[in-house]
């Protein structure tokens, strides 16, 4: 007969995993929170919105993502904090006077001695200074040195290198044909074709999958890019979206 780990305040890991789904942050003080993905807690545990005016001086330090403001929130007090993302793989890294850019919809929860900036990377987020944050991937992760080139959705971050460049094979690019997979995203999401080129010194990040964990954060960047646009800008953008929409419903 099987039986049934069975968890409570004491027995919890401190700031370890509890199994490879589910994470447990000794919670003393304040962490950084993605909104959803904390799936309990124990303890004197308060959830507040960034907006909060008494986390003016710690959102000011720490927090400088306004695109993502809304998504997060500052987990505060003592006791035990759970995380976990739809049953993917989740781990935590330690940061040392250095930096990292993740995936912004797989970055669960962060501690503030972490300063978080908008990568220029549409979809992911930038970590800097020392300290430890959670990160979850569709499957394990696998680091892996420049140069190399990587399928856009099974990449999770990078560390210390700089930011990647797009790389599209010449089949992709040539004539009316690549012309036609720009308009209409046809192969668009095959890592043969188009990949993330990285060179320099540091570390890559890849997740054993090719599914995005959430594709909404590429949303919000893209949202947010459309405030710059002129009248010209925006009239080709809704062409384009209403050629990509009567694709799909083609399919």
């Amino acid at each position: 007969m099987n039986t049934v780990s069975s968890f409570n305040p004491t027995t919890l890991p401190v700031n370890d995993n509890v199994n490879p789904y589910a994470f447990s942050v000794d919670l003393n003080g304040q962490w950084f929170t993605q909104k959803g993905k904390m799936i309990a807690y124990y303890g004197q545990i308060k959830f507040e919105a960034l907006s909060a005016g008494f986390l003016d001086q710690l959102v000011a330090t720490s927090f400088h993502s306004p695109l993502y403001a809304h998504d997060w929130v500052v987990a505060q007090g003592q006791g035990k904090l759970l995380l976990a993302d739809r049953g993917f793989d989740v781990n935590s890294y330690d940061l040392d006077d250095g930096n990292l850019t993740v995936r912004a919809g797989n970055l669960l929860a962060f501690e503030p001695g972490l300063e978080l900036k908008q990568s220029i990377i549409p979809g992911f987020l930038t970590l800097i200074g020392t300290g430890r944050f959670v990160a979850a991937s569709n499957g394990p992760v696998h680091f892996v040195e420049p140069p190399i080139r990587v399928d856009p959705q099974a990449l999770l971050g990078w560390a210390d290198c700089p930011s990647p460049c797009h790389h599209y094979d010449h089949s992709y690019m040539r004539g009316a044909l690549g012309m036609a997979r720009h308009v209409f995203n046809i192969g668009g999401s095959s890592g043969e074709e188009h990949q993330f080129d990285f060179t320099g010194q540091g570390t890559v990040l890849m997740q054993s999958s090719e599914h995005v964990a959430n594709e909404d954060t590429l949303l919000r960047d893209l949202e947010g890019q459309v405030n710059v646009l002129g009248v010209n800008g925006l009239q080709r953008l809704h062409s384009t979206i209403g050629q990509r929409l009567q694709a799909e419903k083609q399919q």
